[in-house]
Formats: C-alpha cells, structure tokens, sequence
C-alpha cells in the first residue's frame, strides 16, 4: 500500500500538503490541478486512509422489546448484541435502557437515540424533544423526524411470490402476523401481507381463504394458524405458502407434517429471516435471509453521519434480503 511520502514525491509537494488535502482540509490552499493530482495518484497507488473512529458517547440504546417477544423470536435478540459488538468495534459509547424501565430513565443529555421494539405516539413525542437524533431499526415510525433502516420486505414478499408462479403454482396462501398500534391496541395489516395481497392480485391467484394472520409471530401461533388452514381447507390447502417469519414457518412446517403432508411435493414454503435453526428443521427452511449484521451497521452509519458529519435531514435506509434455498419449496 503507498504512503503519503510516495504520493508527495510524484505529485511534486510536500507530505503535509497530500495529508491535508486527503484529509478534506479546507483551510489548505492549493489549486485544483494539484488537488486533483493528489487524489489521482493516491487512487493510482492503492492509497487507503486508516480509519479512526472517533469516540461518540451518551448514544441511548432502546431496547423496547419484551420478554416474551424476545423469547419468541430470537430475531431481536440477534439485533440487539450485533449492535452491541459493532458499536464497540466503532468506538461509540452505549447506555442500554429496557422498556421496563420506562422513558424517564432515559438520559436526557443523550447525542442520539438507537431504537427497536414498539413505541407509543406519546413516547415518539417524548423521543423527539428530548434528543435530536434518532435511528430506528425494523420500524420508521416517523419518518418526518427520524432516520430508520428496514428489510426491505415488501420485495422480499414479492420475489416469493414470483418464484412460486415461475415454479407454477397456482393456489398460494399466506401465514403471517399483523402489525401492532400501541395507542389504540388495534392491529393492522402488516407490510408482508399487503406485498403478498398487491403481488397475488397481480397474478390472480389471491384468494381470501387462503390467508391466515395472529398478533403474534411465533412457533405456536404458526403451528394453530397452519392447523386452522388444514382443518379449513382439507385437500384444497394451496400448493404453497408465504410466510411472514422463520418463527411461524417452524411451528407450520410441524403442523403440516403431522397432517402427513408430503413438503414440498404436496405444500412448498418459503419463509423469511434465515434464523439459525430454520436449516435444522425437517425438511430444512427454505427462506429469505436478513442480514442483521448488515443492518446494524447501517444503523450505526446513519449515527456516524449524524454525529460527525452532522447530517440534518432524516433518512430511510431498506437493506435488501437474499433467498437461501433448502428443502421445504
């Protein structure tokens, strides 16, 4: 790898000089034809800037998930020590707060805020005038006031359901969960449903019977909803299913396999996350892998441009998913 003193004696200048121009020194003056020189050359040579990160402090990590729905799902717990690890590795000091212990807990004199879980209108509010930066992981609750990293599940869902049409099935069905309004206790529709509704109808293969969604995506809710489907449709169970989490796949995949159903010649799944017993699981899972490392370090990016280059306008980042194909479609 070149060295700055290499850069200097090519480009004709002094070492100080190429430091401070490829360190984006503004106060230097020199002229374009150099400044560029430097740059070229330095790209020419495989120059490569050492990283040093500086120190951020007081970040507050909201970790607003339950007990249960940590338990339930291991998806959030992978989260929460990948960024544990990462903001370590980039020199950025976190202070952990649970929901239990409420938002008053929370630092007040906090440079950013790290959230996940679910947060009430009242508690957004709060997040918002008490700390200025604020980066959701899994969620963009407001996308006017904070920045948000997301899989980008609506085309997840949507590949899956191309695949099933080019593998030519034509009856498909749906096990998913809904999403959570934590004001009102009411649920919604859930992104993954909605891809599966828009992508189906596109197709003409939606069919309402097919669909089942709970309030909750875990083994047990995946292994009821699939019985429900089984005992609802008898031997008009669609050929394949989308399914909204590795969590609901595990407890379908049971359900159907007691029934005797033949996976996948009979019923094909394909489900999402890529948990890492979703290759152990019989037959193996056949799913769309997130990379949670992948969006943790987005997330800690977006903290980065926030503190130092002190980025002002919010941003939404959707992190792409990748099939890994196994036995269950």
């Amino acid at each position: 790898m070149a060295t700055i003193k290499e850069i200097a004696e090519v480009v004709g200048v002094s070492s100080a000089t190429v430091s401070r121009v490829l360190n984006y020194d503004d106060t230097i003056s020199v002229n374009d034809e150099t400044r560029n020189s430097i740059f070229r050359v330095a790209d020419e040579l495989g120059y490569k800037k050492k990283v040093i990160n500086p120190k951020i402090e007081n970040v507050a990590f909201l970790y607003w998930v339950s007990d249960k729905d940590e338990l339930e799902d291991v998806y959030y717990k992978t989260i929460r020590t990948e960024i544990e690890k990462e903001a370590a590795q980039r020199n950025i000091k976190l202070t952990v707060y649970k929901k239990n212990q409420g938002m008053k807990a929370i630092d007040k004199n906090s440079s950013v805020f790290i959230a996940l879980g679910w947060f009430n209108r009242s508690e957004l509010n709060y997040l918002n005038r008490i700390i200025e930066n604020g980066i959701f992981i899994d969620s963009s609750p407001d996308e006017r006031y904070f920045d948000a990293v997301r899989p980008n599940l609506d085309s997840v869902v949507t590949q899956i359901v191309d695949y099933f049409i080019e593998k030519g099935h034509k009856s498909l069905g749906f096990i998913g969960g809904t999403d959570r309004n934590i004001d009102t206790c009411e649920t919604s529709m859930d992104v993954r449903e909605w891809s599966f509704r828009e992508s189906a109808k596109y197709y003409g293969v939606l069919e309402e019977k097919n669909i089942f969604v709970t309030e909750y995506f875990s083994v047990e809710e995946g292994y009821r909803l699939a019985t429900k489907a089984i005992e609802a449709l008898g031997d008009a169970v669609p050929t394949a299913f989308c399914v909204a989490s590795d969590t609901l796949a595990i407890g379908a995949l049971q359900a159907f396999n007691e029934h005797g159903f033949a996976i996948p010649e009979r019923v094909a799944f394909f489900s999402i996350n890529d948990v890492s017993v979703a290759q152990y699981v019989s037959p193996p899972l056949t799913t769309f892998h997130i990379d949670i490392p992948l969006l943790c370090e987005a997330a800690l990016d977006l903290v980065q441009e926030r503190m130092i280059k002190g980025r002002k306008i919010t941003k939404t980042v959707f992190v792409n998913g990748t099939p890994i194909f196994r036995k269950s479609c």
